[in-house]
């Protein structure tokens, strides 16, 4: 019967793992196309345009919803 000891293949420690990882995050980051300032500015924009517009459609749901309910029970929302 063999050892298993000596069967296993040993794991380097945690900081030459470590130290491969960030290697090759970095060899991977340098590979990225990153976008022009622009063209951010331009996606921020349009982000907001849509985040802004859906609070408005959505607080005004909300509203006619109440006003409905409020309709229906004969209850006041909180004014």
């Amino acid at each position: 019967m063999a050892q298993k000891s000596n069967d296993k293949v040993k794991k380097p420690n945690i900081f030459v793992r470590m130290g491969r990882k960030f290697k090759e995050t970095f060899s991977e980051l340098k590979k990225v196309t990153w976008p022009t300032f622009p063209k951010v500015v331009k996606s921020t924009c349009v982000v907001l345009v849509v985040v802004i517009a859906f609070t408005v459609v959505a607080t005004l749901i909300n509203y006619g919803l109440q006003e409905l309910l409020g309709l229906i029970t004969g209850i006041k929302g909180i004014d």
